[in-house]
Parts: C-alpha cells; structure tokens; sequence
C-alpha cells in the first residue's frame, strides 16, 4: 500500500502539462456514463480481513467501458468488472488463495444528452456471471437485476449515485442466494488543470445475511498525457463504516490507473 502511495505522490509531482482537454476528460470521468472509452485497473488493498481480522485482501478489478451508439439521440454504456483476487488467512486456516473472483456485467441505456434541468441517466440490467477460480472468491452463483445511475454536472461539481440489486437464479445449491442490493453516491470536484477530488461510498446491503458491507473513499485523481496516449491515476484511503464478520475492518487503500481512448 505504501509502495502504491509513493508512486502516485511521485507522479503527481512530474509537471505534466495541463490543457483543456485534459480537464473536460476528468469531468468526464466523474460521469459513469459518459460516451469515452477507458479502461481502469483498480487496486485496492486490504488488512484485517476476517473473523480474528488477521487476513489480507488484494484485489485488481479490470474495469473496461466500453460506450456503443445505438440511435441519435440513445448510447449503450457497458460497464465490466472483472476482480483478480489475492487473499490470506480470510478465515483461521483457510490458507491463501488467488485467481479470478466473479464478473459483474452492467448495461445502461443512456441518452446522450444530459436533461433541460441538466440531469444524465442511464438504466439496464446487470448480470453476475460465476468465473471464480476458487469457492472462497466467488459465490458460485448466476445473478441478474437492474442497475441505474442518475447524476447531475454543475460547473466543477458533479454529484449523483449509482445502484443495482442482484438475485441469484442457478448455480451451487451448497451455497447462499445471492440477494444484495449495491449503493454508489458519489460526490466529485474538477479543476480547470485536470485534477479531481471525490467522496464516495460503495455500500453493498446483503439481505440474506442481514449485513452491511460501507466503506466510504476519498480520492485525488489527475488526468496527464504520455506521449500521445492520456491516463487518469487516482488514488486514496477508505475507511469502513460497517463490514461484515468475514470483511474488511477499518482502513484500506486504492490506486486507479485508467487508460482514456476519447473519441
């Protein structure tokens, strides 16, 4: 985590030349629907996993989004996440494992423009598909449901939230129905040199279990080119606000590295 901290510090030190462009893509970015191309490889790190909390979790979700123009005036966005995972002592004597943990797969219908009030939305299904390596990273599930996202852009501010609800309908009859309802509110501000500063939590609700899984973020992005190619690196703390028995406690950390491919 501390390795992951010192390059981003790093980074943000270089005197990458700031420009327009740059800073309409991290606006762009604040929008989980925006019609851009990027691919985020999402690094997050945490300690005191587990019942005894003497576990450590680290997973990389490859996150491409990938927009499709389906009418004039409608987009479909598809939004993939795809976790490899690498954990240790989750559970006292569960050893370590590492490989794929499932896939979720999100379709939004969106429209291109934002409302008369400056409102953007999108709606869809969003499919859990079981591609875990291993029975401890994965449910071992089939799950679909509905997703949306609503989010308003004002100047340098961009505020809104993304959710969706999965019910398990096949798979391993040894293990728990998947029944999760997941909350992203988000809060972000922009400046004109490309930087980004946001507020978020990503809740997730599982009402089988009756638990909560809410770690909040705060994190600092900047946009910068690379020869001809542009990145987004983002990173920063979380702090747990409730988690259940077999997650998370306290504090972890995230580091994003996002390659852009704008239109």
């Amino acid at each position: 985590m501390y390795r992951c901290l010192a390059v981003f510090f790093a980074l943000a030190l270089v005197n990458f030349p700031a420009v327009a462009d740059d800073s309409n893509l991290a606006k762009e970015l604040s929008n989980p629907v925006a019609d851009l191309i990027s691919v985020p490889f999402q690094h997050n790190f945490d300690n005191r996993v587990g019942p005894i909390e003497g576990g450590r979790t680290y997973r990389l979700n490859i996150q491409p989004v990938i927009p499709f123009e389906l009418t004039e005036d409608l987009n479909l966005i598809n939004r993939t996440i795809v976790p490899v995972i690498n954990q240790e002592d989750i559970f006292p004597g569960s050893g370590d494992q590492t490989g794929l943990g499932d896939t979720v797969q999100s379709l939004f219908f969106s429209p291109k423009e934002p409302t008369e009030g400056g409102v953007t939305w999108g709606v869809g299904p969003v499919f859990l598909l079981p591609t875990a390596t291993e029975p401890l990273l994965g449910a071992e599930k089939w799950g679909i449901g509905p997703t949306a996202v609503v989010l308003k852009q004002t100047g340098p501010w961009t505020i809104g939230a993304l959710a969706n609800h999965v019910w398990s309908f096949a798979g391993s009859d040894n293990r728990n129905d998947v029944n999760n309802t997941f909350v992203q509110p988000f809060l972000a501000y922009n400046t004109p040199n490309a930087w980004t500063f946001t507020l978020q939590s990503e809740t997730t609700y599982f009402w089988e279990t009756e638990v909560w899984n809410a770690p909040v973020h705060f994190l600092v992005a900047k946009v910068f080119k690379v020869g001809k190619q542009t990145y987004q690196i983002q990173a920063g703390p979380r702090y747990y606000v409730d988690s259940p028995e077999v997650g998370s406690q306290e504090w972890g950390f995230r580091m994003n590295w996002i390659m852009l491919f704008p239109k």
